[in-house]
């Protein structure tokens, strides 16, 4: 390996693409073992590589020279081969920074939470510390030196107004789970959350949804990777680099998530957008016959509409896991909070509003099968559709329209994010 990236987990890692589109170098990820992380240090056989959880201090001792910054923070992210001598640098540092300047979150004068104790926390407290915070507190489970736990950050420490979250708590796959209750911290103005995949952890999903400004962790990633690459190359890379690589990837691993009343168009206009977005495409209520291995009226007849939702949701955290697809699901798939939740993880959700005399009844949908039903569940469901979507778009067009329609608000929305 001569560019790359070493952890104990990296399957689902992001930044091969972000490197492969940076730089012309082949850039590898390499899974190693802590038991052989010493053998693979000692033999030096790279020419710069990243580090990620959990050998961001485990590598320090093999370094022969630590920057000012990573020696401060006591942790490195990147290691670069000078003749056969290591030395190392954290441009997480400048990443985490980077995204929160983005974000124009505030940190001056405020009282800071950062979850976690490893190497990230570390460069959290020192960004921090760099952004003019009042109060910085370091949070995990057992507390310990220099550490508070979760108890005493929620009994004692309620009024912190920022959180940053360095665990992978939420993290893929075991997204819709957050390390503290947004509910328990009032005074909240900002909450930064390290984790890229999921795009937004239920952390961030539970504090937009409160009102609070939130990020993930996306462009930390990217930023970070590219002040790395400049180390790698010995070269500087163009500022914007960042922001085009940033906005390229979110827009292919985004889910575009389609809700609606039964009969507005959300399969049609699902397969045409997957098709033309290069995605892959999926149907919730699809997915669920596929499952049940029967029809969604024989869900009904046997398991009643309990029973469905139920398998609905089962589906739907499922199809939560996938990036790079479009989703469109059942029209009442909102009706479950959870399900819009854990879409929103990886997802844009788009309620296509076509108006309800143009929507069509038919005998497959149990509980709309005719106008006065489906009339019934519209006025029920309106305000649920609206309340749960990122971007409403007017359906009452030809489908060309509204795939057009669609698509606009979706790419536009990316390229503001």
């Amino acid at each position: 390996m001569e560019y790359g990236c070493i952890g104990e987990k990296l399957s689902h890692s992001f930044s091969k693409i972000i490197h492969n589109e940076l730089c012309d170098y082949s850039y590898e990820l390499m899974e190693i073992p802590k038991a052989e992380l010493d053998a693979f240090m000692k033999r030096a056989d790279f020419k710069a590589i990243n580090v990620t959880i959990p050998y961001k201090q485990s590598v320090i001792p093999y370094l022969c020279e630590i920057d000012e910054q990573a020696q401060k923070i006591g942790a490195v992210n990147t290691i670069v081969n000078k003749g056969g001598k290591l030395y190392g640098y954290n441009t997480d540092f400048l990443g985490l920074k980077a995204l929160i300047e983005r974000e124009k979150i505030s940190l001056k004068n405020k009282k800071v939470l950062i979850l976690g104790s490893g190497g990230t926390s570390k460069t959290a407290f020192s960004v921090a510390e760099a952004l003019g915070a009042s109060e910085i507190y370091r949070v995990s489970r057992g507390g310990g030196e220099g550490l508070i736990n979760y108890t005493e950050a929620e009994e004692i420490h309620s009024d912190a107004q920022i959180i940053i979250n360095t665990t992978p708590c939420g993290m893929y796959p075991n997204m819709g789970v957050a390390a503290v209750d947004i509910e328990n911290f009032p005074k909240l103005s900002g909450v930064i959350d390290a984790v890229y995949n999921p795009l937004c952890s239920q952390l961030v999903v539970s504090a937009k949804k409160n009102g609070i400004p939130a990020c993930g962790g996306l462009y930390m990633l990217v930023s970070q990777a590219v002040f790395a690459a400049e180390k790698f190359i010995e070269k500087a890379i163009p500022a914007e680099e960042t922001e085009r690589v940033y906005k390229k990837l979110l827009e292919e691993k985004q889910n575009l998530v389609l809700i609606g009343m039964p009969g507005c168009g959300k399969s049609t206009i699902g397969k045409a957008l997957a098709h033309q977005l290069g995605k892959e495409f999926a149907d919730s209520d699809e997915e669920i016959v596929k499952k049940a291995g029967i029809s969604i009226p024989e869900i009904f007849a046997r398991d009643g509409e309990k029973g469905f939702r139920q398998l609905e949701s089962e589906v739907i955290a499922e199809l939560s896991l996938r990036q790079s697809c479009v989703i469109a699901t059942g029209g009442g798939a909102v009706l479950n909070g959870r399900n819009v939740e854990l879409l929103k993880g990886n997802g844009k959700i788009v309620f296509i509003d076509r108006p309800v005399e143009q929507l069509v009844t038919t005998d497959d949908r149990p509980l709309s099968s005719n106008r006065e039903m489906l009339e019934k569940r519209y006025n029920e469901r309106y305000d649920i559709y609206c309340a749960s979507a990122d971007v409403r778009v007017d359906g009452a067009g030809d489908l060309q329209e509204n795939i057009n329609r669609v698509k606009e608000v979706f790419l536009n929305e990316n390229s503001g994010n």
